[in-house]
C-alpha cells in the first residue's frame, strides 16, 4: 500500500484528489495539509510513502517544504503539482530534492501513475515535461561551469547513462539501449549521483540541464 500526503491550500483540489485516490486499491490517502509548514510536520508525524506537494502555498511554499522533507535521511517521496509547465518554482523545487512533478491538468491515470513510478524511485515523472522546463529555463542562464567541472569524474558508460536520464528513459529502457541488465544501471546511477553530489536521479538531470552537460 503506497500512503499518500495531499498538500495543497485548495480544500476542493484536496477533495478531488483524496477522492481520485480512493478508487486506487494499492494507494491510501494518510493525511492532509493546507500549507508547506504543516506538510513538513505531517509527514514527520505520519511518515508517508508519498508526498503530492503544490508549489504555491501560504506560510511555507512548496519548495521550501521538499527542501527540508528531502534533507531527512528517510524521507517521503515528493511529487510537485503545478499548474503551470513553465514555472520557475517548479525548476527550484526540482533543484530542492523532489522526486519529480506533474501539471494539476494531467489525467488521473498519469496522476496515480505518477505516484507509483515516484513511489518506486525508477524513472522521472512526465520526463517530456521535465526535459521542457529544465532546457527552458538552462537556456536562460550561463552554463554552471564550476559545477560542470565533475563531469571528468564520469566514466564513458556513467556519460552514457546521465545522458539517458536526462532523457526521461527508465533503468529497464536504459539497460536495453546498453545491452546490460537493469541492476548495472542501478550501480552506474548510484556511482553518478555520488560523483555529481547530488541526491537522486531526477537532481542529476537537473544537474545536466544546468552545467550544459545536455541542452
Amino acid at each position: 500500500m503506497i500512503r499518500v500526503l495531499l498538500a495543497d491550500d485548495d480544500a476542493l483540489v484536496r477533495g478531488g484528489l483524496r477522492a481520485l485516490l480512493a478508487a486506487e486499491e494499492d494507494i491510501a490517502v494518510v493525511g492532509e495539509a493546507a500549507d508547506g509548514r504543516a506538510a513538513v510536520d505531517v509527514a514527520r508525524r505520519l511518515r508517508p510513502d508519498v508526498v503530492l506537494m503544490d508549489v504555491r502555498m501560504p506560510v511555507l511554499d512548496g519548495v521550501g517544504a521538499t527542501r527540508e522533507i528531502a534533507s531527512w535521511p528517510r524521507r517521503p517521496r515528493v511529487l510537485v503539482l503545478t499548474t503551470f509547465d513553465l514555472d520557475e518554482v517548479v525548476d527550484d523545487a526540482l533543484d530542492a530534492g523532489a522526486d519529480g512533478f506533474l501539471l494539476k491538468r494531467s489525467t488521473p491515470e498519469q496522476l496515480i501513475e505518477g505516484i507509483r513510478t515516484v513511489h518506486a524511485g525508477d524513472a522521472l515523472v512526465a520526463p517530456a515535461v521535465t526535459r521542457r522546463l529544465l532546457a527552458a529555463y538552462a537556456g536562460r542562464r550561463p552554463p554552471d561551469g564550476e559545477r560542470l567541472i565533475r563531469a571528468a569524474q564520469l566514466t564513458e558508460r556513467e556519460a552514457e547513462v546521465l545522458r539517458a536520464l536526462a532523457e526521461g528513459l527508465s533503468n529497464v529502457e536504459i539497460a536495453g539501449r546498453m545491452w546490460v541488465s537493469p541492476e548495472t544501471v542501478k550501480t552506474h546511477i548510484k556511482s553518478i549521483l555520488a560523483k555529481l553530489e547530488v541526491r537522486n536521479r531526477t537532481q542529476a538531470v537537473v544537474w545536466a540541464y544546468r552545467t550544459g552537460f545536455v541542452g
